[in-house]
């Protein structure tokens, strides 16, 4: 099964983009959400992280996400240790994930799959962009966090400018309905790839 990377800066609109491939029938693996999943279930990961940062990075078992965000965001060798322990759980669950799927192509949606190096192993790249201003005001919305908090966040992912030359499709997604049928267009792209 052909793997498609789906990547993008944060507030770019990757998961409503992922959400319409879903839609189209085809599954869809959000690295995010399942890497959120696996912080709080793996024993493994809840040692090494608790031995990186400290008691407080687990309350009541759960993964104290401010408090993990604001040591990691504003560190970058921290930032790398934590991805260390985290990506190759979440690489090893998606490989056991696409074994289960019956598709032409599934997507793999990944806010940092160029920054370590998963869009290596993809068949095709789609990348969603949008202007800066706009990514910020979504997720201050969304999150309801601060320009500085996404800012700092944003320090952390490559600029579009270094992305869109090794990716296969480029969505602008700052209108939805075009985005809809950049989508289809894709889609039936990759259909016949």
């Amino acid at each position: 099964m052909k793997v498609v990377g789906l990547t993008g800066g944060i507030g770019s609109g990757k998961t409503t983009v992922a959400r319409l491939f879903g839609e189209l029938g085809i599954p869809v693996y959000i690295a995010d959400v399942e890497a959120k999943l696996l912080t709080n279930r793996s024993k493994v990961i809840r040692r090494k992280l608790t031995a990186l940062l400290g008691e407080e990075t687990y309350i009541d078992n759960e993964l104290n996400r401010p408090f993990v965000a604001e040591k990691i965001f504003n560190n970058k060798d921290l930032l790398q240790k934590v991805n260390a322990i985290i990506h190759p759980k979440v690489g090893q669950h998606f490989k056991r994930w696409l074994k289960k799927q019956d598709a032409p192509y599934c997507i793999k949606e990944a806010a940092i799959l160029f920054e370590n190096g998963g869009y290596k192993n993809c068949d095709f790249i789609v990348l969603v962009t949008a202007p800066k201003e706009i990514r910020i005001q979504r997720v201050v919305q969304r999150d309801g966090t601060t320009e500085e908090q996404i800012e700092s966040r944003m320090a952390n992912q490559w600029d579009d400018e270094k992305k869109i030359p090794l990716s296969h499709f480029h969505i602008e997604n700052t209108d939805l309905d075009t985005t809809k049928e950049m989508v289809k267009e894709i889609h039936n792209l990759l259909l016949n790839s």
